[in-house]
């Protein structure tokens, strides 16, 4: 039997793929098959959910063999045959592909077609450009220690001596606590 799965990203709108692979491939074979039509590089972790209709995350499918404390068995990828688990049309799965930043791939069995089998994985549709691999964290800028001199001012306080603070920036913490609950604070 041939599955074809129609696979799409939220990323880009126009991303779609259709691969058609033999049933009796594993989910290894899939997972190769998904990176080369998008011209990954096969050196990250990714996964594969079986979802629901609402595309909740259920069983998982590790691309190496993981500790799990999850209610469903750990399964591996180059173990896991796709008809094992699939058997309905219309299953939802996610593709994981950057576990970081947890982006994936949506994607779902739409069609099987009984009766034929394929010797190797084909992506028979290819329309637009796939999303980055790997998140891109340009857009983060490290937190940087403030350059404050006695010359500038501080949050507007131009009598703002910078040898009152402490090393830490917390001024002299030596008080009397006591001076802090008056009568006239009650």
């Amino acid at each position: 039997m041939i599955f074809k799965f129609t696979i799409i990203s939220d990323e880009n709108d126009d991303f779609l793929r259709i691969i058609d692979i033999d049933s009796e491939a594993s989910f290894l074979d899939l997972h190769n098959a998904i990176l080369e039509s998008v011209d990954f590089e096969k050196n990250q972790m990714t996964s594969f959910f079986l979802c629901n209709d609402d595309w909740e995350k259920e069983q998982e499918i590790t691309l190496v063999e993981m500790e799990s404390s999850s209610e469903y068995d750990n399964l591996v990828m180059e173990d896991t045959i796709l008809d094992q688990i699939l058997t309905d049309e219309k299953q939802k799965l996610l593709f994981v592909f950057d576990m970081i930043s947890d982006r994936a791939f949506f994607m779902e069995l739409s069609e099987m077609i009984p009766g034929k089998d394929i010797d190797e994985a084909a992506c028979v549709t290819l329309v637009g450009l796939p999303p980055i691999q790997i998140a891109d964290d340009t857009d983060f800028i490290p937190l940087q220690k403030p350059n404050l001199s006695s010359e500038e001012n501080f949050y507007g306080d131009e009598s703002f001596d910078i040898d009152e603070l402490d090393e830490e920036g917390f001024g002299d913490l030596n008080f009397d606590e006591s001076s802090l609950f008056t009568d006239d604070n009650h």
